[in-house]
């Protein structure tokens, strides 16, 4: 590892150890775009992953935000999974139950879609704020609808005046370069309301080192947590931590707090205690990343050669940097997905035309990877009630 110039996002410790690094990323990996020239042609930055050895957040020290839009074209959504969703909605029940959010007010920052902040609703909140650029509202139907408000921006200062008992914020933190601003920010605009719970959910970075995951590293996802570097953060910026947890088959962290006056510096179970991990997982992934990416590409290599066709499954994040690690373009023709909105699109930087999986009764695949593990049984079953029976493997 090198010694890079420059703080720490989250603890403001000077320099952070640079231990990975990756030329010509897309800069965005969710955004649909109309034609293989288009996509092969998307703009391009560079990565750099640093570690801060006091506090152990990862950061891409070379993210430049103004490369990294998101607007209606973003596709994030992960609601036409049954897994997902059933996932989604047992955590909105969960979280209102836990924290007696019956009949109470709800702002989700980074709300994505909506479809969270419905959920919750619909499960006994009393009204839901949403907050974020990509926001459809014309994709919500819900009968609690009309206790619905949807803002299509970032959340920043100007939104402080909203008074809410919960703020719910998934999938978002990863996305922001300047951590500890930001949770200062949220911490400064719920001021002296100390009975707030503040509920957040975001990936897991130790699963990542530990199984070199590169499919997991990509332009947005500028920011890297585990638990302890998790719960560090949200102690230094001015929160209690309440309850600290992994959930998704151990993909995603889950952190429960409430806003404090006092400092806190109590740990949760041993959570906290993972910088060995932490330390031990970066080697891990600096040593390993050549090998593991060599593995993929020479399969996919065997497969084309031998005249056989692989598919990717799941055209969003993970098959974006799946694809650009390995530097693939003919090698895989198609990436399928579920969500109607991407079919007919092309993903970013290699070119693939995304198709949805009844496109595979003519293509006949021979070989489908499937971009994350716990999709698989539900993909297998979708494959089988096509008729199709390729060999199926995941990441």
């Amino acid at each position: 590892m090198v010694d890079a110039p420059g703080s720490c996002p989250a603890c403001c410790t000077p320099g952070m150890a640079e231990f990975f690094s990756a030329a010509g990323v897309p800069t965005n990996s969710c955004l649909l775009l109309d034609s293989r020239a288009e996509a092969e042609a998307f703009p391009t930055g560079g990565m750099r992953l640093g570690f801060c050895h006091n506090c152990g957040f990862i950061s891409n020290l070379d993210f430049d935000v103004t490369l990294a839009e998101y607007s209606g074209r973003y596709e994030e959504t992960q609601a036409y999974s049954p897994v997902f969703v059933d996932f989604a909605r047992n955590l909105a029940r969960h979280w209102v139950a836990k924290y007696d959010l019956a009949g109470k007010d709800v702002l989700e920052v980074g709300c994505g879609k909506g479809e969270f902040l419905t959920m919750m609703v619909e499960e006994g909140a009393g009204t839901g704020i949403g907050i974020d650029p990509g926001v459809k509202v014309d994709r919500i139907e819900s009968p609690v609808a009309n206790r619905l408000t949807w803002i299509a921006d970032f959340y920043s200062d100007a939104y402080q005046h909203l008074e809410v008992d919960a703020l719910v914020c998934r999938h978002t933190l990863e996305h922001i370069s300047p951590v500890g601003d930001f949770m200062r920010m949220i911490r400064g605009n719920i001021g002296d309301r100390t009975d707030m719970v503040v509920l957040f959910e975001l990936p897991d970075v130790l699963r990542v080192l530990r199984e070199v995951a590169f499919w997991d590293v990509y332009y947005e996802h500028c920011s890297y947590f585990s638990l302890g570097s998790l719960a560090r953060l949200f102690r230094a910026t001015g929160f209690e931590v309440l309850d600290l947890s992994m959930a998704f088959d151990d993909q995603y962290l889950l952190i429960e707090a409430r806003p404090t006056r006092i400092p806190t510096g109590a740990d949760r179970a041993g959570f906290e205690n993972d910088s060995d991990q932490l330390r031990d997982g970066v080697g891990h992934f600096a040593a390993e990343y050549e090998k593991v990416r060599e593995k993929w590409s020479g399969e996919v290599a065997t497969l084309a050669a031998a005249g056989k066709k692989t598919v990717i499954w799941g055209a969003g994040s993970k098959g974006v940097a799946f694809l650009t690690h390995l530097g693939l373009h003919d090698e895989i023709e198609f990436a399928v997905d579920i969500n109607p909105h991407k079919h007919g699109k092309y993903m970013a930087g290699t070119g693939q035309e995304i198709v949805s999986p009844e496109f595979l009764v003519t293509y006949q695949p021979d070989k489908v990877i499937v971009m994350n593990p716990i999709y698989v049984t539900e993909i297998s079953d979708q494959l089988h009630g096509l008729g199709l029976t390729p060999d199926v493997v995941a990441v």
